[in-house]
């Protein structure tokens, strides 16, 4: 089974089928702790505010976040969209003082508000439209470091900022260089919406569903 994690941040039923449109088996939308630490793969997508996400991970004795903790541990298959990328760090920018699942160190900064593009227009905040998503490193869902990437459909005013320059996936270009990918074991986390992406989105989640099958 695959668990879409429902930690109230919207965005699911796309997710869903998209995945069911690559061939994906039984996905199923879930914020059960118990299903979510048994399933085989896991999802957590999302759009809206990181502290609205992490109050719901501490819910009922945050039952969620441990679920959620414990597949991050086990090795399951993981894939983190958007605020399911931005929960993984300590902390954000956005929420001071709300708690992320650290599972990569580092925090989430907003995208400065000022800065330019390379032809001198305002960088428009939030970053929203199609960018391209450059991988750094060989990752089996992203491609080859040194490709040229591929093009992906933004929605975001935070972007990740990981300690440990090695997690680093891929990187996007919106007046600055930031963090639009990160890999590491078990886990994949963008900061794009694969199921807004078209043909690239759907293409990455066909992989992810075959890397480690």
């Amino acid at each position: 089974m695959i668990a879409l994690v429902d930690a109230g941040c919207g965005n699911l039923r796309s997710v869903q089928r998209a995945l069911e449109y690559v061939g994906a088996k039984d996905v199923t939308i879930t914020s059960d702790a118990d299903a979510i630490a048994r399933a085989s793969r896991v999802v957590f997508p999302g759009q809206g505010a990181f502290g609205d996400c992490v109050r719901a991970l501490d819910a009922n004795g945050s039952a969620l976040r441990e679920a959620v903790v414990s597949v991050l541990a086990k090795g399951a298959p993981f894939l983190g969209i958007c605020i399911g990328m931005q929960v993984l760090f300590d902390e954000s920018a956005e929420a001071l003082g709300a708690r992320g699942l650290g599972h990569f160190a580092g925090r989430v900064e907003r995208i400065a508000d000022g800065l330019l593009e390379a032809n001198g227009a305002r960088v428009k905040v939030p970053h929203m439209g199609w960018n391209v998503a450059r991988p750094t490193k060989s990752a089996p869902s992203l491609g080859d470091e040194g490709s040229a990437g591929a093009w992906f459909y933004f929605v975001h005013s935070y972007h990740c900022v990981p300690s440990d320059q090695s997690v680093v996936a891929a990187r996007t270009t919106h007046g600055v260089d930031f963090v639009s990918a990160v890999s590491k074991d078990n886990v994949l986390a963008v900061q794009f919406h694969p199921e807004k992406s078209q043909r690239a989105g759907l293409d990455l989640l066909a992989r992810w569903l075959k890397d480690r099958a």
